[in-house]
Parts: C-alpha cells; sequence; structure tokens
C-alpha cells in the first residue's frame, strides 16, 4: 500500500522568480506526514487528545531541482527507523506530472507526555505503536531509487 500526499504550489509559497522558497518544504513534509498519519488511523489530534506530544527533533531537506508556481507534487512519506520512542521519517518530493524527484528530506521525532517527559509507545499507546511498527517493516515504505 503506496500514499502520496499530492499539494498544489501556491502562489505566496514562491519568491520573485516563481520558484518555492526553501523553508516550504519543511511546511510540505509536515503537511504530508499529518496525511499519512491520518491515513494509518493515528492522527496527530488523536495522539495529543491521548496525552502524546511528537515534537520534531530534526529536520532535513536536500534539493534537487526546482519547483514552481501551480506545480503539481507528489510528497511520499515512509519510514527510515522507528524504535518505539524514536521515529525517523523520509520524504521525498516528485512531480506528479514527469514523476521528476525534486527534493528529498528526513525527519526525527520523539514521543513525550502532556508534561514534557518522554515516553514509549509500546506502553503509552501499544495500537499506536503497531501501526508504526508494521508500516516501518513493509518493504512499500523503503525509499525509490
Amino acid at each position: 500500500m503506496e500514499e502520496v500526499y499530492t499539494h498544489r504550489v501556491q502562489y505566496y509559497e514562491t519568491d520573485q522568480m516563481g520558484i518555492v522558497h526553501h523553508s516550504n518544504y519543511i511546511r510540505w513534509f509536515e503537511e504530508a506526514r499529518v496525511d499519512w498519519m491520518r491515513c494509518h488511523g493515528i492522527g496527530y489530534r488523536q495522539m495529543e487528545e491521548s496525552g502524546i506530544i511528537t515534537p520534531v527533533l530534526k529536520v532535513m531537506a536536500e534539493y534537487r531541482s526546482m519547483v514552481h508556481f501551480e506545480d503539481l507534487v507528489e510528497i511520499r512519506v515512509f519510514i527510515k527507523k522507528y524504535n518505539g520512542i524514536i521515529l525517523e521519517l523520509g520524504y521525498e518530493v516528485r512531480d506528479q506530472k514527469i514523476k521528476e524527484l525534486r527534493t528529498v528530506g528526513e525527519s526525527r521525532h520523539c514521543f513525550l507526555d502532556r508534561d514534557g517527559r518522554p515516553l514509549s509507545l509500546k506502553k503509552a499507546s501499544p495500537k499506536t505503536h503497531e501501526v508504526f511498527q508494521n508500516a516501518a517493516s513493509m518493504d512499500t515504505f523503503l525509499p525509490t531509487k
């Protein structure tokens, strides 16, 4: 089961040359991550309401080619590493029409309780842990060449 998040580049996301400003890719990663989680039945809102917060520890983007105003891009999210305490995700941003790889990225997250203390999803939310663990083991979530 492969899922992608589609985004149409908005005018406000571009500079005077009509090229997407680099800061927007991080926002797109978040949009795709939230959508991926929702599609797997573990939405951010649901996690937060259950007392689990998921801060970003690290985020990185590597730009391969430019994206322009009104381009449609597909953002693929996949799990690079998951151990119940740390979640590392990978992202691929491709032009929807020609499938050219535009940007790759990654983010690292941990899980905290409402008081900011680290927690293990395996203990705090076994159902959520199982979803992440299963997705991490699926071949379809490995990056494409």
